[in-house]
């Protein structure tokens, strides 16, 4: 059975005016979401992850920011970028919520965690405020925080990270949105807790059936959760495909350093983690050909002067890398990856 499309983004590019020049964050980004599914944006800190999901909740800081005319997003066939600042307001919150990467400076310190949640809930409803915070201590039941009835009366500092990051979801999906858009939801939080807060949203996801942008430079936080992944290096997709293909036959030379760089079990002590080489470019002067040729091992000169074309592997994955044209060097999926697939 196909999945309804809920939400696509078109040919989205932003920039920002920076005192040094135009800075091109964001170049051509393309993509869909399905109902209920999970869509993972993978990539290293500065590839555009952020500002494409901020893009569509149109809170980019203004005037800095400047989303291009042909960009497009569409959500059910209604193009966000062009309806007006009070429009917006109502899908933020209502048809989208986000979850933002460090829930302490996200939450607002002088307001208890319940009026938090309530805030959301009066602004979308109409329901009063006291039916509005029994709500909200329902909310944190429903994310699992011990205690809402008491916990709904604290501040943000008297909650640990993990707590505050379970706040941060219940104000999310105080609504019942159609999509969650997590923004690194993971960060700062020690590995147990990492896991239990992916576990809590796969399980509200099914409960809700919310579909989910997830945000994450990590490819070991998708592993269990996503259904596609999208690869982003310097403001542009360079691979996509489903968990499956991304994992198990990953064609992009970039999509294969993220993969070395997860740390795996039955490493030999005090082997050295792989560490990809060199610096993102300069995307005030972004290069000409591919963004990924002066790190790539097997950058070729086309590489350096000609976007590659995207290349059809299957039905759900593509990629964009001149290795896949048939003139150029045959090279395969490195071997220590090729053994974690056996």
């Amino acid at each position: 059975m196909t999945k309804k499309k809920i939400l696509e983004v078109k040919n989205l590019h932003v920039s920002f005016n920076t005192y040094a020049g135009e800075s091109q964050a964001v170049r051509g980004v393309s993509f869909h979401l399905n109902e209920g599914e999970t869509l993972a944006i993978v990539g290293e800190s500065g590839c555009g992850k952020t500002v494409t999901s901020k893009s569509i909740l149109g809170i980019l800081p203004k005037p800095q920011s400047i989303i291009k005319e042909e960009s497009e997003v569409l959500l059910e066939n209604k193009n966000l970028l062009k309806v007006s600042e009070r429009e917006m307001a109502k899908v933020r919150g209502e048809e989208i919520s986000m979850i933002f990467q460090d829930p302490m400076t996200s939450l607002n310190p002088t307001m208890r965690v319940g009026e938090q949640i309530a805030e959301s809930i009066i602004i979308h409803t109409n329901i009063s405020k006291k039916d509005a915070m029994k709500k909200a201590v329902e909310m944190l039941q429903l994310v699992k925080i011990p205690n809402p009835e008491k916990r709904a009366k604290q501040y943000p500092h008297e909650f640990s990270g993990g707590m505050r990051q379970r706040a941060m979801i219940a104000i999310a999906l105080a609504c019942n949105p159609k999509i969650l858009i997590a923004d690194e939801p993971t960060t700062a939080l020690d590995v147990t807790i990492q896991a239990q807060i992916m576990n809590l949203i796969r399980e509200l996801q099914k409960k809700l059936n919310t579909a989910v942008i997830l945000v994450t430079h990590d490819l070991g936080v998708v592993a269990s959760c996503a259904d596609r992944i999208q690869v982003m290096y310097a403001g542009k997709v360079v691979e996509r495909g489903t968990v499956n293909e991304i994992f198990y036959n990953p064609k992009h030379p970039y999509t294969w350093a993220l993969l070395k760089s997860v740390p795996r079990l039955g490493t030999a002590n005090k082997e050295e983690l792989y560490s990809l080489q060199g610096t993102p470019p300069d995307l005030l002067n972004p290069p000409k050909g591919c963004p990924f040729a002066a790190r790539c091992e097997h950058g070729m000169k086309i590489c350096r002067v000609k976007i590659p074309d995207v290349t059809t592997v299957s039905e759900t994955q593509k990629v964009s890398c001149w290795l896949h044209h048939e003139m150029a060097p045959k090279v395969g999926v490195p071997e220590e990856l090729l053994v974690e697939v056996k």
